[in-house]
């Protein structure tokens, strides 16, 4: 019984090494093939700590926050237009810095504050777009690399059969496969939550910044100078 689960015992035990350590035939370390396979973790870390921060990063209230809305739509129907150009540059959301770069532009005339306003929306939007491109980055290297681990593992395998003249035992031949098949499982463990990731973020930062700038468009037509009523001329 003590040999039976000894036994066990060590089937788990290389059974996990596997997924982390690539070994050769005699049991010590492929370097090459457990260095792939351990960059491969550390990006899926990586990748999975950056998609935690860009959730974050990029939630409502950081883009388009309800309170903000309500607090300058309140100013501006009680005709306090101050109070709620400083609601605007006190916060630090999307919409904050659109509006503050519209108000920046009041001088100038209404047509200068709506294109203030777009040119920034446009600018942020693509600023935070590109923060999140290290995920598709991610999601496209890491099969790539796995694949390099694979080719290796498939090297180690076939110089295995070439060594033992054509007929290599099976045992010889694990260790490249091993190598190889770890890697290519790894590659994806890193690129399908990655490029899930990128992609929710991306929709979602579309639907949150384009929604904040229509909301912001919405509050600048406020600031619209109204056209004058016509005078008309007392009748005879």
């Amino acid at each position: 019984a003590t040999t039976t689960m000894a036994l066990a015992e060590s089937g788990d035990s290389s059974f996990g090494e596997a997924f982390f350590i690539s070994k050769r035939n005699d049991g010590s370390v492929e370097l090459i093939g457990s260095g792939v396979t351990w960059l491969l973790l550390l990006m899926s870390i990586c990748s999975i700590g950056l998609m935690v921060h860009l959730s974050l990063a990029n939630r409502r209230s950081t883009v388009l926050p309800d309170d903000l809305v309500k607090n300058i739509r309140k100013s501006i129907r009680k005709k306090q237009f101050q109070t709620a150009i400083d609601l605007a540059s006190k916060d630090n959301s999307f919409l904050g810095k659109i509006l503050v770069a519209a108000f920046l532009e009041a001088k100038f005339g209404f047509p200068s504050m709506m294109r203030a306003l777009e040119q920034t929306a446009d600018e942020r939007a693509t600023a935070r777009l590109r923060r999140i491109e290290i995920l598709n980055v991610f999601g496209q290297v890491s099969p790539m690399i796995g694949l390099f681990g694979t080719v290796y593992g498939m090297i180690l395998a076939f110089g295995a059969i070439v060594a033992s003249g054509g007929s290599a035992d099976p045992v010889a031949l694990a260790g490249g496969i091993g190598t190889a098949l770890t890697t290519t499982f790894w590659g994806l463990v890193v690129a399908i939550p990655a490029l899930a990731g990128y992609a929710i973020l991306r929709n979602k930062i579309d639907e949150l910044t384009v929604e904040a700038t229509i909301v912001g468009e919405e509050i600048l037509n406020n600031f619209r100078p109204r056209k004058p009523k016509p005078t008309t001329s007392p009748t005879n």
